[in-house]
């Protein structure tokens, strides 16, 4: 990362807006909802990200937030983009994977006849918490034979330890908090 982008990340920082109390108490939502409004912030997101795909055949992005990021990131890395979407929005389902997250469970799908095994991909979401999803999803493309390269995120709540869930994966955290 060059100085200019560290302080163009400042600048996207400013704009996560955090949101007690949803999606119930006790609970600190982070909001990217500003970023992705903003052109310029969304584009340092995307690029920076794009810049950790290495040699990627594809781009997965987790439901929902990650679908927006990963496509970006997919489009700046020349490269195809996939969703992992939760159960029952998928007309054709390859594999599927329940987790439990920071308040109840949920079982991500992945679609069928879009994943080859041995593809290298990169998982991309929006914030990395406990690390459940993000977890779910490695292990998701791991069943269907892809090659996990890294995840990406945009943010990453380290007090909640989630990058402990995906072992040795590379893990790149645009932001911390």
């Amino acid at each position: 990362m060059t100085g200019d982008s560290a302080e163009d990340l400042l600048r996207v920082a400013e704009r996560v807006r955090s949101v007690p109390g949803y999606p119930q108490a006790g609970v600190l939502f982070r909001d990217i909802t500003p970023i992705l409004a903003h052109g310029e912030s969304f584009a340092t997101v995307t690029t920076e990200l794009a810049a950790a795909t290495g040699d990627a055949e594809l781009v997965v992005g987790v439901e929902a937030r990650g679908f927006l990021l990963g496509a970006a990131v997919a489009i700046v890395a020349g490269v195809g983009t996939v969703p992992v979407r939760k159960a029952g929005k998928l007309p054709s389902v390859a594999a599927s994977r329940s987790y439990d997250l920071e308040y109840g469970s949920a079982t991500l799908e992945l679609p069928a006849g879009v994943v080859e095994p041995g593809t290298r991909v990169y998982v991309v979401d929006d914030v990395l918490a406990t690390g459940g999803t993000a977890a779910a999803t490695c292990a998701l493309l791991a069943d269907a034979g892809a090659e996990v390269v890294g995840f990406g995120t945009l943010l990453e709540l380290t007090a909640l330890h989630g990058r402990a869930k995906l072992g040795d994966l590379r893990i790149d955290a645009l932001l911390n908090a």
